[in-house]
């Protein structure tokens, strides 16, 4: 046996909901007999005659609604909704002040017996619509906001801030849920094409939609409530996807009697269209004086000017500024001569260290390289190259924009020197354990005055009878100042390298051993002392090849042989007479 009752079920009233926004009201049946398809009726008791029932609608009778309801079920803004076969929702579209009431919700009997509740009772009530957003005036705060929203212009990697004023006077204990969303420009507003950027939920959490969660995360992107009514954006390090147009949504929320929450009101309102103009559009580069034609040992400057409409260097953005040179026809940009860093800090590129060079700030946007002694070398394409950094969270610094000039061609006059040079071996033959003297004469044709001479040694190495092909290894030298450097001998020996004459240079290989076989030659090279006291290289030549073979000595030939002769010799008459004693002792012994 079993015992059931049929019972129908309500929310928990009284439902407070503001007028001109849409309400839904659930009820179903359990321990009901029949069909598993129950019907449902649903009634109206308004507050002035809270005995008189107003038929709404039904899901058996399409003829069932009052004639205050007729209207708006047959327009569809009044209907039931079935969930399933037990359970329904009336819906009201746009609900109005004369829809207060006490909302009953009746099932048709399908029981064998008259047993429990058969219908189930909840109050509404309707709220005046009291719910008003603005957007925040960006004066003082008596200030009339503008009748139309306005257009922002924010450059890439400034801050975007945008106010937005929400408030409510409802009676009832409520909470605002404050968000600021963006639209694609001149796209439709709706659910569906506004894109959340951020905003205070109505327990006070801060969320983020999804694209700008890690925003959020990193301090870029924040939200504040300023006083009772007024909430402030700030979008910091603004990127070219943040422009669009920005909407404050505020929805109001009220806690129902069962302790859930239900939004009771909705507004929206356009704050402004924001254009970001980025730092690649606006970024120029451009450098004077024109092409450059300088001799050797001049000073070289160049001016590099950046224009565009960018934010001034400081908290939001940086830059940096160097200068390039190819030689005359090298494809790309080329090496890096100078530049300053986003610090202001100057640096000089591969191949400049220790030459006066200098990168500096002449104006607000105007860059200035200096060469103090320019050099044939200097010759080339000059590009400036401009960098745009815009500043994230903390000091974190982001690449935005790079820009070029067009190239400065630079000529430098060649110092017209030209050299020669002939070396030899003293004696022509040597002998191991001698000294070896290599001579080189150096001669000299143009060249500024005060031009000083270096030389330096070289040997390469046979294997097989052939050069290898190790590069070639320095013996020794002297250098422009007069200062000898000694490298590695392959004998391993004491080398000594002087100046025995103005253009002439001597190296001496002591005690010459077989190790010190190879190929040497001379290596002159001319240099010139600037003004700012560099040296610059302004020639070079190499001798030709001077052979060294360490011959040995004629007793040094007769040596082995003497020593071979005479150990066998020894062997062959030790040999017969240990021969000739021993036949004599055999004899003896006979005898």
């Amino acid at each position: 046996m079993g015992c059931w009752a049929r019972e129908v079920l309500v929310p928990e009233g009284p439902l407070y909901r503001v007028a001109g926004t849409a309400v839904s009201i659930s009820c179903n049946v359990t321990g009901y007999e029949g069909p598993a398809q129950q019907n449902f009726e649903w009634f109206l008791y308004r507050p002035e005659a809270p005995d008189t029932a107003l038929g709404i609608v039904s899901t058996k009778d399409t003829q069932f609604s009052y004639a205050v309801f007729k209207s708006r079920v047959v327009a569809g803004e009044v209907q039931v909704q079935r969930l399933q076969g037990d359970a329904v929702v009336l819906k009201i579209a746009r609900l109005q002040a004369q829809d207060a009431g006490i909302y009953e919700c009746h099932t048709p009997s399908t029981d064998t017996r008259y047993l429990g509740s058969y219908s189930g009772k909840v109050e509404l009530r309707v709220l005046p619509d009291v719910l008003q957003v603005s957007a925040a005036p960006p004066g003082p705060r008596g200030r009339q906001a503008p009748t139309s929203p306005p257009r922002m212009t924010v450059h890439e990697g400034q801050e975007l801030a945008l106010g937005c004023l929400a408030r409510t006077s409802t009676q009832k204990h409520t909470h605002l849920a404050v968000s600021f969303g963006r639209s694609v420009p001149e796209a439709p507003v709706g659910r569906s094409t506004l894109q959340e950027v951020v905003g205070i939920r109505s327990d006070l959490a801060v969320e983020a939609g999804a694209p700008y969660a890690e925003r959020l995360a990193a301090g870029e992107l924040r939200l504040g409530k300023e006083g009772t009514d007024r909430y402030r954006m700030v979008v910091g390090g603004a990127q070219a996807g943040d422009a669009g147009t920005y909407h404050c949504t505020a929805a109001e929320w009220i806690q129902d009697p069962d302790g859930s929450w239900a939004q009771i009101a909705e507004k929206r309102a356009v704050l402004a269209h924001v254009d970001v103009q980025t730092l690649s559009s606006q970024l120029a580069v451009t450098v004077g004086p024109g092409e450059r034609r300088i001799g050797p040992g001049e000073p070289l400057e160049l001016l590099c000017n950046v224009s565009g409409a960018l934010p001034p260097a400081g908290r939001h953005a940086a830059y940096s500024v160097g200068w390039e040179m190819a030689p005359a026809g090298a494809p790309g940009p080329g090496r890096l001569v100078a530049q300053l860093d986003t610090e202001g800090v100057g640096s000089l590129g591969p191949g400049y260290e220790g030459r006066h060079i200098a990168m500096e700030k002449v104006a607000s946007r105007t860059y200035r390289l200096r060469l103090e002694a320019a050099r044939p070398g200097d010759a080339g394409t000059y590009r400036c190259l401009a960098k745009a950094y815009v500043r994230g969270s903390g000091t974190r610094l982001r690449e935005a924009a790079s820009a070029r000039s067009r190239p400065l061609p630079v000529h430098v006059r060649e110092e017209g020197v030209v050299l020669e040079a002939v070396a030899w071996l003293a004696g022509g033959t040597v002998y191991r354990g001698e000294t070896a003297s290599l001579l080189c004469n150096i001669s000299v044709r143009g060249g500024p005055p005060g031009l000083r001479l270096a030389a330096s040694w070289w040997v390469e190495r046979p294997e097989d009878g052939e050069l290898s092909s190790v590069p070639a290894q320095l013996v020794g030298g002297v250098g422009q100042d007069g200062v000898a450097e000694l490298g590695v001998r392959p004998g391993g020996g004491p080398v000594s390298v002087e100046l025995v004459g103005p253009r002439s240079h001597r190296l001496r290989l002591h005690s010459l051993g077989p190790e010190d076989e190879g190929v040497y030659h001379c290596a002159p090279s001319a240099w010139v002392q600037h003004a700012d006291y560099s040296w610059y290289q302004a020639g070079s030549a190499r001798s030709g090849p001077v052979t060294v073979y360490p011959y040995m000595h004629a007793l040094d030939t007769l040596f082995v042989p003497l020593l071979v002769g005479t150990g066998v010799a020894l062997v062959t008459g030790a040999t017969v007479l240990g021969t000739i004693t021993c036949c004599f002792m055999k004899r003896l012994r006979k005898r």
